[in-house]
C-alpha cells in the first residue's frame, strides 16, 4: 500500500543525498522520512474520513447504541478482526484510534484495535505460514485475536475515559458542536466538508509535534539497536525469559513483517518458541515511538496502565506458547 512512499525516500536518501546504503544514519533517516509520510498521509485521511462518518451518525448515538445493547464482549471482538484486515505497525494504528475516540467508540473497543492491528494481519500471517507451519501460525492468529479482545475488555472495565488528555476532550467537544451545527440546519455534504477540512487541520496541528518526535526516536532505535543485542537474556534455561523479552521489545520499533526474520533466527539459536514470539509481540505491539505518539491523547498513567495490561498478557501468551509449541 505505501511502497510509493517507501520510493520517494530511498529516491531522496540515496539519489538526492547520494548517502551511503547500509549505514546507521542513513537507514535511520531513510526510515524516518517513510514512516513520518505515511503517518501523517494516515492522519490526514483517516480524520477527514472519520469526521464525515461522524457528521451522519453522531457521537451521542454511537455511544447509546453501544451502551444500550449487550453485544456480551462481541464488540472487543469485532474490533479486534478489524485490527486484522488494516495492515498497520503500532504507530500507523494511532490515526485510526484517534478517528475512533473522536466518533464516541468505547475506549476498550478502541484499544482492542490498537493491540491486534500490528500483531496480526495477511503480510504477517503469509510469513509466518512460511517460517513456523500452519499450526503455529493458527494459533499465534488465535492468540493474537484474543489478545486484543481480552485486553480491551479489562481496559474497558477500568473506566479510563477520564485519563484522557483535554486535547481530546476539546476535539470531542468541537466534534458535537460540528454535529449540532449539521443537524439544525441540515447542511449538505458541500457545506459541510469546508468545517470538516478545518477541524482536521486543527488536529493535525496539535499533532504533528508528536509524529515527528515519536518516529525520530524509532528511527534511531531501527538505525542503531543490533538485532542480535537482546538474545543473551532470552536462554532456554532462564525462566524469566519470556516477561525479560518482553520488556526488552518495549524499546525496539518494527512491524510484524520485519521482525518475523528476527524471531525466526532467535528460534534457530536455540530461543524458546514461545519467548521468540512474546519477543516480537513486544516490538510490534508496544513501542517507545508509540508511547510518544499516544501522549497527545492519553496521559501518563493511562499509557502505563495500557502499556502494563497488554504487556502482561504477552507474557502469559509467551509461557503458554512454550508449554503448547
Amino acid at each position: 500500500m505505501f511502497n510509493w512512499i517507501q520510493n520517494i525516500a530511498d529516491w531522496f536518501v540515496y539519489d538526492v543525498l547520494n548517502l551511503e546504503k547500509g549505514q546507521h544514519l542513513t537507514e535511520a533517516l531513510n526510515f524516518f522520512i517513510y514512516d513520518t509520510s505515511k503517518i501523517l498521509i494516515l492522519l490526514l485521511v483517516v480524520i477527514f474520513l472519520m469526521g464525515i462518518v461522524n457528521s451522519y451518525f453522531p457521537i451521542d448515538k454511537v455511544k447509546n447504541f453501544l451502551s444500550r445493547n449487550k453485544l456480551y464482549g462481541l464488540e472487543y471482538l469485532m474490533a479486534s478482526l478489524f485490527g486484522v484486515v488494516t495492515p498497520f505497525c503500532s504507530c500507523s494504528s494511532v490515526p485510526l484510534f484517534i478517528g475512533f475516540v473522536r466518533g464516541g467508540i468505547p475506549l476498550g473497543v478502541t484499544f482492542a484495535f490498537l493491540i491486534t492491528s500490528p500483531l496480526v494481519n495477511e503480510v504477517a500471517i503469509g510469513l509466518f505460514i512460511g517460517l513456523f507451519g500452519l499450526k503455529t501460525t493458527l494459533i499465534y492468529v488465535i492468540s493474537g485475536i484474543l489478545l486484543g479482545t481480552i485486553s480491551g475488555a479489562i481496559l474497558q472495565k477500568l473506566k479510563l475515559e477520564r485519563f484522557l488528555t483535554p486535547w481530546v476532550k476539546q476535539v470531542l467537544a468541537n466534534a458535537q458542536k460540528e454535529q449540532d451545527v449539521f443537524i439544525a440546519e441540515k447542511q449538505s455534504l458541500k457545506q459541510r466538508l469546508p468545517i470538516i477540512w478545518d477541524e482536521v487541520l486543527n488536529i493535525l496541528k496539535g499533532i504533528i509535534p508528536y509524529v515527528v518526535i515519536g518516529i525520530a526516536i524509532g528511527a534511531l532505535m531501527h538505525g542503531y539497536i543490533p538485532e542480535g543485542f537482546f538474545e543473551q537474556y532470552m536462554a532456554k534455561d532462564n525462566l524469566f525469559a519470556v516477561p525479560i523479552a518482553t520488556i526488552l521489545a518495549v524499546p525496539m520499533y518494527s512491524n510484524a513483517s520485519g521482525i518475523l526474520p528476527v524471531a525466526q533466527v532467535l528460534v534457530a539459536k536455540g530461543i524458546p518458541l514461545g519467548t521468540a514470539i512474546a519477543f516480537m509481540m513486544g516490538v510490534v505491539g508496544l513501542s517507545l515511538p508509540e508511547a510518544m505518539l499516544l501522549k497527545k491523547v492519553m496521559t501518563l498513567k493511562l499509557i502505563a496502565i495500557f502499556f502494563g495490561v497488554v504487556t502482561l498478557c504477552i507474557i502469559i501468551s509467551g509461557y503458554l506458547f512454550n508449554i503448547i509449541l
